[in-house]
């Protein structure tokens, strides 16, 4: 049982919907689903072979026939099973409750680390306002980007809003290279506009502001100064790539 209730869940977020994205990258999605056929297909040979454990046969007796210590024998070995059962709970709350994406619990506990990139020039941007980008490469321009190519451009953000201990508001997102296990948080602060709830999915459009020496610990956080802060829904993947 606890086989096809594990492979069921495993097919269910993978094969049956796009909740998968909420845990891996779009690209591991074949092995997922292979994983809860191989899961399902053991829990069904499982199942099988405790059946055939089962038959009354096995002690020999004719169908129909028993003897009195198989009461005792199916007794004794009753009350392992029954409390066995409980094992099953954690999988089905996984088949009917998938969990949900990381949010702001996950980007708070991370402190304000960043890759180690180094200061240098960027590639040009594209023309065109308002620039969509994600916060990962916003971030990265805005903090190390010598050659400021942010400068003067309105750029557009989405994310999930996370809160400071000093007031201040960010769109945050959770950047992965595989799955969500090795998670890393990218966030903004957003200016002159009100901070939504924690955890809400904003997009917001506004204007680079430049602080600090790029490269240097007063140059992070990077800061974006809200023309519109529009509320939306949860997007299928939460994540961006790292």
């Amino acid at each position: 049982m606890l086989l096809l209730l594990t492979g069921g869940a495993v097919l269910r977020i993978a094969l049956f919907s796009e909740l998968y994205l909420r845990y891996v990258q779009v690209g591991l999605r074949p092995y997922l689903v292979v994983s809860g056929v191989v899961l399902v297909l053991l829990g069904v040979v499982a199942a099988v072979a405790r059946r055939g454990e089962d038959d009354p046969d096995d002690h020999g007796n004719a169908p129909g026939e028993s003897h009195g210590y198989d009461h005792g024998d199916r007794h004794g070995h009753g009350h392992g099973p029954r409390v066995a059962w409980l094992l099953t709970l954690p999988a089905l709350a996984l088949l009917l409750f998938p969990p949900p994406a990381l949010g702001s619990y996950s980007a708070d506990r991370e402190a304000a680390q960043r890759a180690a990139q180094g200061v240098g020039t960027f590639r040009a941007l594209p023309a065109g306002n308002p620039l969509e980008l994600t916060v990962g490469e916003f971030s990265s321009r805005a903090v190390f980007d010598s050659g400021r190519s942010l400068k003067g451009r309105t750029v557009r953000l989405t994310g999930f809003v996370t809160h400071g201990d000093d007031g201040a508001w960010y769109v945050t997102r959770l950047l992965v290279s595989c799955c969500a296990a090795d998670a890393s948080t990218s966030k903004v602060e957003i200016r002159d506009a009100d901070a939504p709830v924690t955890d809400t999915w904003v997009t917001v459009t506004g204007t680079w502001v430049p602080k600090g020496k790029p490269g240097s610990d007063a140059a992070w956080p990077p800061v974006l100064d809200a023309g519109s802060v529009r509320k939306i829904a949860e997007p299928s993947n939460p994540y961006e790539k790292r």
